[in-house]
């Protein structure tokens, strides 16, 4: 009856201990599925709002809104964001029956940066967004709304941000606690002016004559603001500047302004933003017209992407045109496909020089240690890893070239700027170095069935390690591979996934040799008892790989991250190690181990990975951060500007930046001839600096360029010595 009883205590104690686990599991859970409105990074604080007065109810409309409140020096941008910038996007998901409208931009403000404009807005604002209600709709006690925005935040620098916002939105009640914002809004708001508005090109289509009418009476005689809505035509930093007049001729308002030297577009028929004041006054109304433009446009340079400024955009263009190295321009020549295809199978073989490739190599060479494996089998594994390595290449390079055509801005290494990525293969080489060191076997995670699998068929383990090396090794691009890939992303499929196979083709080379080669694998040590310290040695190699990716993902989300990975990495150890043990102490620490895991891997761990680093350590007080204004304004000025293409996941890109862009005659050089050096720190996704790339024909990093005022941008190799920086400054 003792023993009874206390059996009974234990048992009510583990099962209490199991319902905690449990408990803990959820809630986290729970945290993590219940996103709030609000997001907050070191630039900005971002809210969902909801202005619905009456409830909501069918046939009716209501508004959403996001306010955006920025840090003092910080702005973002409006829906022309002038000579550079992005505007603000907003996706949303919505409950069957709602339709959102178009974004209601308030008036924006003009912010110089050198000889360029944007126009965007500092302080606080609101992206109204009116949601219309079917007349039919069903709609539940409270809608689930959920919002995805994008927004690019610059001051000296720019950061690309974007958060989740969710909302419910109850029906019946009146949501009306955001009244004075969003009524002030409205005051403020936009409309349309019709009138026999127009714009005539004068002095030989170099200025547009801009004429309004209809505008209030108590406008007329005062300075008035102009915004144009319609980009790339004028030239952004001469409105409200010299070349720019404006006066009254009675009710009429008119305007001249200078015509952009690089306008992207000839319109036909131009919109416009005009508000009262010199300055922007967000509490005052606005009017957007529409004016027919009148007379011929001369002859438009080579049209550029809006994202870039007009000057320098050109001037990739131009040299992704003339630099024979991108082999881009003649990607129509069969000699120089032949090159492209040659120059990925070396750059493929290179990549196995890489240290991020090696400890899938090392478990490589585990298996030609195994006793009782034969020639054939030898070869049979040469040849399903190297299947998967080529397979892998081709559906990467597949897959980018079909984001492409969708318009992604992705380049080569993209899955490593994705900070949820470089986690998930923190916790594979900790699991496998876990395993090589062995603390546990797969055996006792996995069921017999998946390992019997395994076992009956080697060939599908060695694809699997072929696909892991791909993934782990494609962003490392090594020599060789820039211009290849370059040329590849520009030409049509059947020809560029050739090249693509051609690299994993490459990679696998040293692996297939060995495997055909017979005599190579008889020449290894017998098996013995050194191959358990041996497996053991190569639990190291992982864990190396593991501390590189703990440091990419610190440039990438700051000590935050790095703390929560690590944090995660050591609860996963102790899971394992508890699964390891026996009896019901196995089940308590089990649960409590896997509790750990979820609420780090929920909470913490997820947080962080969203929030972009504060500071990068590629950006120093020599390296300023890049972006295109950077460059534009250093040519204006008469600097030469030399610019690094970099990413902290990218060993070759470490390698130059310890060795010749640390060299002290560079650096002395950048100094005696005043050069400004930049850095693009592509280690997250940026598409503004892929956009970059793909103008100089590449598609990866590291990439070095030097511009020179009144000369074509030069690109220097992957791997640069010193004789060739030194040589391209002017």
């Amino acid at each position: 009856m003792g023993v009874f009883k206390r059996m009974g205590h234990s048992a009510t104690r583990w099962w209490g201990m199991v319902l905690l686990g449990c408990w803990l599991s959820a809630s986290v859970f729970a945290q993590s599925f219940l996103a709030g409105a609000v997001v907050k990074t070191d630039q900005v604080r971002a809210e969902l709002l909801a202005h619905a007065p009456q409830g909501v109810q069918p046939g009716q409309t209501f508004w959403l809104g996001l306010q955006i409140t920025h840090q003092a020096h910080w702005h973002t941008y409006w829906k022309n964001p002038g000579d550079s910038g992005l505007p603000t996007q907003l996706n949303w998901t919505l409950p069957a029956g709602l339709q959102a409208g178009a974004i209601d931009w308030p008036v924006p403000k003009k912010i110089p940066i050198g000889t360029l404009a944007n126009y965007g807005y500092e302080g606080s604002m609101l992206l109204r967004v009116p949601i219309t209600v079917a007349a039919n709709a069903t709609l539940p006690a409270a809608l689930p709304i959920q919002l995805k925005a994008e927004w690019l935040v610059c001051r000296q620098e720019c950061i690309p941000q974007e958060g989740t916002f969710n909302l419910q939105l109850p029906v019946s009640s009146a949501t009306a606690l955001n009244s004075a914002l969003f009524d002030a809004a409205q005051k403020a708001r936009t409309t349309v002016l019709k009138g026999a508005h127009s714009a005539t090109l004068i002095d030989a289509g170099q200025a547009l004559a801009l004429r309004a009418e209809g505008l209030p009476a108590n406008w007329h005689g005062q300075t008035l603001s102009l915004f144009p809505v319609t980009g790339d035509v004028v030239k952004n930093s001469a409105a409200q500047g010299p070349g720019w007049t404006q006066q009254w001729q009675g009710s009429s308002w008119t305007a001249r302004i200078p015509v952009s030297g690089e306008r992207g577009d000839s319109p036909s028929n131009m919109r416009w933003l005009i508000a009262r004041g010199a300055e922007r006054d967000p509490q005052a109304p606005a009017f957007e017209i529409d004016t027919p433009v009148q007379g011929t446009w001369p002859a438009a340079p080579a049209n550029t992407s809006p994202a870039l400024p007009p000057a320098l955009s050109q001037a990739l263009q131009a040299h992704a045109w003339a630099d024979q190295t991108t082999l881009a321009a003649n990607n129509a020549n069969p000699l120089s496909l032949g090159l492209a295809l040659l120059g990925a199978l070396v750059g493929g073989l290179i990549l196995n020089l890489m240290p991020c490739v090696f400890p899938v190599l090392a478990i490589k060479v585990l298996g030609f240690t195994r006793p009782g494996t034969t020639a054939r089998e030898h070869r049979a594994s040469g040849l399903a890893y190297t299947a998967g390595v080529v397979l892998s290449f081709v559906l990467l390079g597949a897959l980018l070239m079909a984001l492409r055509a969708a318009g992604e801005q992705l380049g080569w290494g993209f899955q490593l700027q994705s900070p949820v990525i470089v986690t998930a293969l923190a916790v594979l080489f900790t699991l496998l170095g876990l395993n090589l060191a062995g603390l546990f076997e797969f055996g006792q995670l996995l069921p017999s069935a998946v390992i019997n699998l395994q076992s009956r068929h080697p060939t599908v383990d060695a694809a699997l390690s072929g696909a892991l090396a791909v993934a782990i090794a494609s962003p490392c691009t090594a020599p060789f591979m820039g211009a290849s890939m370059g040329l590849a992303i520009g030409l049509p499929l059947w020809q560029a996934l050739p090249v693509f196979a051609a690299m994993g083709l490459g990679m696998a080379l040293p692996y297939l040799g060995a495997s055909l080669w017979p005599s190579l694998a008889h020449r290894l040590p017998r098996p013995g008892a050194w191959m358990v310290t041996f497996r053991q040695a190569m639990a190291f190699p992982m864990f190396a790989t593991v501390v590189w990716l703990v440091w990419v993902l610190g440039q990438q989300t700051g000590i935050d991250g790095v703390s929560s990975l690590l944090a995660l990495l050591l609860a996963l150890a102790s899971l394992v190690w508890a699964l390891g043990l026996q009896g019901t102490t196995r089940t308590l620490l089990t649960v409590l181990a896997l509790a750990a895991v979820l609420g780090i891997a929920s909470s913490p761990l997820r947080h962080a990975l969203k929030e972009p680093a504060t500071s990068s350590a590629n950006t120093t007080e020599r390296w300023a951060a890049w972006s295109p204004a950077e460059v534009t304004s250093g040519l204006a000025q008469g600097q030469t500007v030399f610019v690094d293409f970099t990413a902290a996941w990218c060993v070759t890109c470490q390698y130059n930046k310890k060795t010749t862009l640390a060299n002290a005659s560079v650096l002395a050089a950048f100094d005696d001839q005043k050069v400004r050096t930049l850095r693009a720190d592509w280690t997250r996704r940026d598409p503004a600096i892929t956009q970059a790339l793909a103008q100089l024909g590449r598609s990866g990093v590291p990439v070095y360029v030097v511009y020179a005022p009144g000369k074509s941008p030069v690109v220097l190799s992957e791997l640069p010595s010193v004789q060739e920086v030194l040589k391209a400054l002017p």
